[in-house]
């Protein structure tokens, strides 16, 4: 690895690294983020301080206070600030949540998946997942490479859904079946039985995405 910022160029969907601008608000507290949103909300419609000051109705000195952090605002404040600016009031407290979680898998790094009816020739490559209560979405490529006169049939909670990448095989869902080419989709309920049930070109790939249900015991 030739440097640590080896996902630099845009093409790469790995996180890029960016450069705060040295006016910017920095740290976590909610002051600091409001002043951040504000000042970059205001800018982006093309307003001085004064400007904004005239259309909120609050002094010059006051929002140049609330763009550095140097004061909090009321929730009336807040509100007149949003107003000024046509956006929700949500929108000003955008970053104080805490840091979301991402995850990034290159290719052919995905963790393999077994006890899924895994067998010689059928692959199940997990893409990544989220943790806790964001534990909803279970991305898998499957690589069906051997011919196979029993293929693992699935039923789960939630929806799934399949995007053929290569070859072309005979899906069936419930009683009914589908022919699924490169390109094509299959959007399923989970509830009822599924599965591949004739290979007919291998080899064979498609991402099946599943969305589980909100989990209320977390």
């Amino acid at each position: 690895m030739a440097s640590d910022n080896v996902h630099r160029d845009t093409g790469d969907p790995a996180p890029v690294e960016r450069e705060i601008p040295p006016d910017a608000p920095t740290g976590p507290d909610l002051e600091r983020v409001i002043a951040a949103q504000v000042r970059k909300l205001r800018k982006s419609s093309g307003l001085s301080i004064g400007d904004m000051a005239d259309k909120v109705g609050i002094s010059k000195a006051m929002l140049s206070k609330i763009e550095n952090a140097q004061t909090s605002c009321s929730l009336a404040t807040l509100a007149r600030l949003a107003a000024g600016l046509d956006v929700p009031v949500t929108s000003l407290f955008r970053g104080a949540d805490s840091q979301r979680e991402a995850v990034f898998v290159e290719a052919g790094r995905g963790a393999e998946i077994v006890g899924r009816g895994t067998r010689v020739g059928h692959h199940y490559e997990l893409l990544g997942a989220l943790r806790g209560q964001h534990k909803r979405l279970e991305p898998v490529l499957v690589t069906l490479t051997n011919e196979s006169e029993v293929f693992p049939l699935f039923q789960h909670a939630g929806t799934e859904l399949l995007y053929m990448l290569e070859g072309v095989m005979v899906y069936g869902h419930g009683d009914s079946e589908y022919t699924l080419r490169p390109g094509d989709s299959l959007l399923l309920d989970g509830e009822a039985p599924h599965g591949p049930n004739e290979l007919v070109r291998l080899p064979i790939r498609f991402l099946a995405v599943t969305a589980y249900p909100d989990r209320h015991d977390d």
